[in-house]
Formats: structure tokens, sequence, C-alpha cells
């Protein structure tokens, strides 16, 4: 018996496609916060969560450029839109979620590890590095671009419905919250919210990565400058 090439197209699309490989994908993930919990992941599951993007992206025969790492249709309107969204994550966050979130669970996020970044201009440069190459670019491929698509696309190939995306969207979220569990509840609720606030970009900047990526890098530039001059709340 043989197999024509169109009917080994389809067998390969479909092994690709399968239900079953995005399962053993997102068990992975599950194990690697399982290991971060038990404090076995070294420094930081972020490079972890792209390099298993990325080994799913090139098993599936797609690219970055496929989840919206890629050139957007105007940088003007998507430099824009990260520069706005990132101030008004942060103001949301120093003005709203903060003081809300500390009153209702009687403190605020633990930013001890940031400590050391206080009046520290090395230290403050340094973290100011890490946090746009594993925040910013790291956490957007990692979590908007990778997961978010990958859940999404469970509903089969060519059916991301206005509701996969939703139900994508608040999932992805509650992970990159659960994701920064070292700051507490208070933080991982402010993580939730950012996430999802960063989700909503993502989509509404037609799944383009540079906007969430400009926010994020942004708001967490705008909290560091803020913890090296000892002005963050509640550090």
């Amino acid at each position: 018996m043989t197999t024509t090439g169109a009917e080994a197209s389809a067998i390969g699309a479909g092994w690709r496609e399968s239900k079953w490989l995005a399962g053993v994908e997102l068990a992975a993930v599950l194990a690697l916060f399982a290991a971060d919990l038990r404090h076995l992941v070294p420094f930081s599951k972020t490079p972890f969560l792209v390099a298993l993007g990325w080994i799913s992206l090139r098993l599936r025969a797609c690219g970055w450029r496929s989840v919206g790492f890629a050139k957007p249709r105007s940088w003007g309107r998507a430099l824009a839109a990260g520069a706005l969204a990132g101030a008004g994550m942060e103001l949301l966050e120093l003005l709203g979620t903060h003081p809300w979130l500390s009153r209702l669970l009687h403190k605020p996020p633990d930013l001890s590890s940031f400590r050391p970044a206080v009046g520290n201009l090395r230290i403050a440069l340094v973290l100011l590095v890490l946090v746009w190459v594993l925040a910013a670019f790291g956490e957007e491929l990692a979590y908007r671009g990778y997961l978010m698509n990958r859940v999404a696309g469970l509903a089969g190939p060519g059916k991301r419905s206005p509701a996969a995306w939703l139900l994508s969207l608040v999932m992805i979220s509650a992970l990159f919250g659960a994701g920064h569990i070292h700051q507490g509840l208070t933080g991982q609720l402010e993580n939730v919210i950012d996430g999802l606030l960063l989700g909503l970009l993502y989509l509404a900047c037609g799944r383009n990565l540079a906007a969430p990526i400009l926010a994020h890098g942004l708001q967490d530039t705008i909290d560091l400058l803020l913890i090296f001059l000892g002005k963050y709340p509640g550090l």
C-alpha cells in the first residue's frame, strides 16, 4: 500500500495540529511552573518557555512571525499604541490596582528582590537590560505570542473564534500572574491584570507583538526607575 504526496502532507499537517501535541506542550509548561515552585528552575522560567515555544513552532513548520513577532503594518501606530498603553498601565497600577489590592489583601506586592537596586545605578542598569530582554521580549514572546495562540488553537485549525481567543486571554493572563508567585498574592493579581491588558493590546493590534513588547518594557522601566529612586510605593 502506497501513500500519495498529498496524503502524506495531510498526515503531516494532522500530526502537527493534533491536540495531543498541544497537550504535551501544555503539560510541559505546567511541569515547568511546578519545578519553579520547588525552586528547581535556575534564575527564570522565561528562557525555558521561549525555548518550548521555538520547539513547538519548528515542529509545526511555523515561525515566530506566525504569532506576531514581525514588522507591524505601521511602526508609528505600533509605537504610539505601545507607549500610550505602557504609560496607561503604569498609571493604573500606581493609582489604582496597587493601592486597592494592597488595602484589600493587607500587604503590597513582595518586591524585596529589587531592593538592592535602590540607589545603586550599576544594579539598576543590569536589571534594566533584564527587564527588556526577559520581561518585555521574552514574556511577550512566551505568553502572548506562543501560549495565547496555542491555547486559542485548541479549537482546531482555522477555528480560532472570538470565544477561543477570550478563553485563551483569560487562561494565559492567569498563568502570567501565577508566574510571578515570588511577588505574593498581591503581585500575582497585579500581573493578572497586566496580562489581560497586554493580551487585549496584542489582539487589538492584529496579533502583532510590537506594541505589547514596548508597553511591557516601558511599564517595567518606569517601575525600575521609581525603585532606583526609592519612590516605588510599599518597597
